[in-house]
């Protein structure tokens, strides 16, 4: 079996999951070639202890050690993490996937150089159905998120309107707009609609409305979509991880993308 070299970028509840589950041989034909992380000491002592020899690297030396890079670290970072790797002609696994929308030169990249942005599932459901439903013709996709409030906090568009989470006592209402608009005020929240608009009919197309819900304690996510082959409603209810703002299937969905990479079966798009 051919086995992919992985780097993971960002050590956070996604990426220790990630590092400890690739480093223990848990997912066949890949192997942990190295991890970057802000605090490169808190790095070192997290994986010494945790007994994996993986090396602490700067992003720009990727190239060197990884035919993959999975990025489970801040949006803000996504450049230094894609431009190496793409320029080499390489793969980059992202899940700050709203990021990619004002940087679409990143995608040029790949395409010039060969190399391949892979967008994982995430917490949402169904991409495969509006993957398919796209090579037709699809109407209409909204979305509907409502989460706790203290999930949302810090978020740009909030902090811009002034909106206090804390004050929060009913479901209420506190965005309605297109996919991009979302990503933009909203970057470590609803990578999920940036994900389900590039799976079907776009960022400016994608609709979504996000409910500030304190009767919720997941994260929860319905999608309508209306089209000439099939009309979808989905929904799922995620439990947080230890970052309110991710759920716990998000870290598994990325393992399930990696184990697809070398499997002698492959099931889904």
């Amino acid at each position: 079996m051919t086995t992919t070299r992985i780097a993971i970028a960002g050590l956070g509840a996604i990426g220790r999951t990630l590092a400890a589950k690739i480093a223990g041989g848990t997912i066949p034909g890949t192997s942990l070639a190295c991890v970057a992380a802000r605090d490169e000491a808190k790095a070192k002592a997290w994986l010494a202890e945790q007994g994996i020899a993986a090396p602490v690297v700067p992003l720009a030396d990727f190239p060197a050690h990884a035919d993959l890079a999975v990025e489970c670290a801040p949006a803000a970072v996504i450049e230094e993490i894609c431009t190496p790797m793409l320029t080499a002609g390489k793969k980059v696994m992202v899940l700050s996937c709203g990021a990619l929308l004002p940087r679409p030169h990143l995608m040029e990249l790949a395409k010039t150089h060969g190399g391949q942005i892979i967008v994982p599932t995430g917490a949402l459901l169904g991409l495969d159905a509006v993957t398919a439903a796209a090579e037709g013709t699809i109407h209409s996709v909204r979305m509907i998120t409502r989460k706790p409030p203290k999930g949302l906090v810090g978020a740009p568009y909030l902090v811009e309107k002034g909106l206090d989470m804390d004050a929060v006592t009913e479901p209420t209402l506190i965005f309605s707009g297109t996919a991009r608009e979302a990503a933009k005020g909203f970057p470590a929240n609803v990578n999920v609609a940036v994900a389900l608009s590039l799976a079907g009919i776009g960022p400016d197309r994608t609709t979504i409305d996000i409910w500030a819900d304190p009767t919720v304690t997941r994260n929860c996510h319905a999608i309508e979509v209306d089209s000439d082959s099939a009309k979808l409603s989905l929904a799922i209810e995620n439990i947080p991880s230890d970052n309110p703002k991710t759920g716990r299937i998000t870290a598994l969905s990325v393992i399930a993308a990696l184990r697809k990479l070398n499997a002698p079966v492959r099931v889904g798009t």
